[in-house]
């Protein structure tokens, strides 16, 4: 009789392994509880925290025009976006440019005139050998965008993917024979005092609706 009768370990062991089960069980939906409530305490920072290891995106900036082509053969630019967790980091270089001159870097809705909504980013500055750069933080992806609802101009949301780089000094260009035909400096509004030159290069490579900050994600 002792070989068929169940002893006390095998009536006991389904229940410890049940009661072991439930345990794990009850142990991982606490934890997944106290996650949510930490995602939630933090405003919901942890699902909409932008990949801080995103890839960088480069891009050139080419001559605006055959006079600048023509004037500055060698002018050239290059942009690279780099994504973070919460902005961008963009730097852009200028080659082939006139020795210590001041430019102006502007993002811009399209990158020829008139150029749409522009904003006013950086100064990038020559020197001896015609190059400089300029390096910035910001939103320069496929989210960036101006508005405004009121005051001296009312225009609804509207994204600037295109980047484009002006003479700060009219009589710059001018002076290059970049502006054939003209008897004085074009004047126009890209820097600070809204008084500088024409523009040297832009993004015109890429579709006008579809400019570069448009191909980098968040």
């Amino acid at each position: 009789m002792s070989s068929t009768r169940p002893t006390i370990t095998s009536i006991l062991a389904p229940t410890a392994s049940k009661a072991v089960a439930v345990v794990a069980t009850g142990a991982v939906a606490a934890a997944l509880s106290l996650t949510a409530t930490a995602g939630a305490a933090a405003g919901g920072a942890v699902a909409h925290a932008r990949p801080a290891t995103a890839s960088s995106f480069s891009f050139a900036l080419d001559p605006s025009s055959s006079a600048i082509s023509a004037c500055l053969p060698k002018a050239h630019g290059n942009a690279t976006i780099t994504p973070g967790s919460v902005n961008d980091t963009m730097k852009v270089t200028l080659t082939g440019m006139p020795a210590n001159t001041g430019f102006d870097l502007f993002v811009i809705q399209q990158p020829t005139a008139p150029f749409g909504v522009a904003w006013y980013q950086s100064d990038i500055q020559t020197g001896s050998f015609g190059t400089g750069s300029a390096t910035v933080r910001g939103v320069f992806n496929v989210e960036t965008f101006s508005v405004s609802l009121g005051g001296t101009a009312t225009f609804s949301p509207t994204h600037q993917y295109h980047l484009g780089v002006w003479f700060s000094d009219p009589t710059v260009p001018f002076k290059l024979g970049c502006e054939p035909g003209a008897t004085t400096p074009i004047i126009t509004p890209f820097n600070g005092t809204q008084h500088a030159g024409i523009q040297v290069v832009n993004t015109a490579e890429f579709p006008a609706g579809a400019g570069p900050l448009s191909h980098v994600s968040h």
